[in-house]
């Protein structure tokens, strides 16, 4: 990227926030179009959220179609440049780690610190883009629904938690869509988040159950935050609530205004006299809340219904985990052909 033979070629800004800038580019040897996510480490917030996704990413070690895949990672110190690996002992990497953990500056604040991450491109914008500017589709429901329950039953087996799934972060890849008769290709990406977890103080050679993994930080998107992330004591059923949330709001084209962007996003919540509440919210206030399903539409699947409801209970233990999500969901779209979405 910096160099005297640069890898690629930025081509243009697609995507910009507080986090990073993402630009499309060409890989010059191929003339392949990747995505480059430029992330300035000028905060320990900055490096934290960046390290989680490099973390995340490298830790796979097979790819998944409706994942973002990570091609490589490169850091930049003023215009010095290498290849970051996972537990390398890069002095560059360690003060990055040190910076991460202490939650102040490890390096000298004088120097330009970047990461650059390459991965897959996305011509397709995000879910809330492609949805919102086309008619519903029960083909494209069934599609999407499949793709992301694979996804997460994916990451789950990986032992990674993402802790912010959302329409925002899952992006939609139509080049590869030939025939009028297919669907495009989501991918799940953003994992700034995201939480790998570990086998320690258990046997290493035995996986690591990702719903007996507990988190204490809050964090995520309100209005996909699950009851209990909100409280700070959560498993991995968190992203199968959000998941809830966000298929929810799909089949019905339920929708709200960001506040901060003005932007119409796809999102389910909870009417309370003239104020919309996040689900997890007032689920949180109400644990015996029972929530109208379906909402907007006059009927709908018992089967897809009763999976919705479970996705979101209250009590995490009520939940599917993401191996029964997906089978049950692939039940559902090639056993039940009267379900009505």
């Amino acid at each position: 990227m910096v160099s005297s033979q640069p890898k690629y070629d930025l081509i243009r800004e697609v995507g910009r926030g507080s986090y990073g800038v993402v630009y499309e580019a060409l890989v010059r040897k191929t003339s392949a179009r990747v995505a480059v996510k430029k992330i300035r480490c000028h905060a320990p917030e900055n490096v934290e959220l960046a390290l989680r996704e490099f973390w995340a990413l490298s830790s796979i070690k097979s790819q998944h179609p409706n994942v973002i895949h990570l091609e490589e990672c490169i850091l930049q110190k003023d215009g010095m440049v290498q290849k970051m690996s996972h537990g390398s002992s890069s002095s560059l990497y360690l003060q990055l780690v040190e910076t991460s953990l202490k939650g102040e500056i490890a390096f000298d604040p004088r120097s330009a610190y970047y990461l650059w991450f390459v991965m897959d491109f996305c011509d397709g914008g995000d879910m809330n883009e492609y949805l919102l500017s086309r008619k519903p589709s029960r083909k494209t429901n069934t599609s999407f629904m499949l793709q992301l329950s694979s996804a997460l039953a994916f990451l789950h087996k990986n032992q990674i938690i993402h802790r912010d799934l959302k329409p925002d972060n899952i992006l939609i890849s139509q080049s590869r869509v030939d025939a009028s008769d297919l669907e495009p290709t989501l991918k799940v990406a953003d994992f700034g988040l995201s939480k790998v977890c570990s086998a320690l103080g258990q046997n290493p050679e035995e996986p690591v159950n990702v719903n007996k993994c507990f988190l204490s930080t809050a964090c995520g998107t309100d209005f996909y935050m699950a009851p209990e992330v909100w409280e700070g004591h959560y498993t991995a059923k968190a992203d199968i609530f959000a998941l809830g949330i966000i298929i929810w709001a799909m089949l019905e084209r339920i929708t709200f205004i960001d506040t901060e962007t003005k932007k119409e996003l796809l999102g389910s919540y909870v009417k309370q006299g003239t104020e919309i509440v996040p689900v997890g919210e007032a689920l949180l206030e109400n644990p015996k809340m029972e929530l109208l399903i379906p909402v907007k539409k006059k009927s709908m699947n018992a089967h897809m219904k009763q999976l919705i409801k479970e996705m979101l209970a209250a009590n995490p233990q009520d939940r599917p985990d993401a191996f029964e999500l997906e089978l049950r969901l692939v039940k559902i779209a090639f056993k039940d052909s009267n379900w009505d979405t």
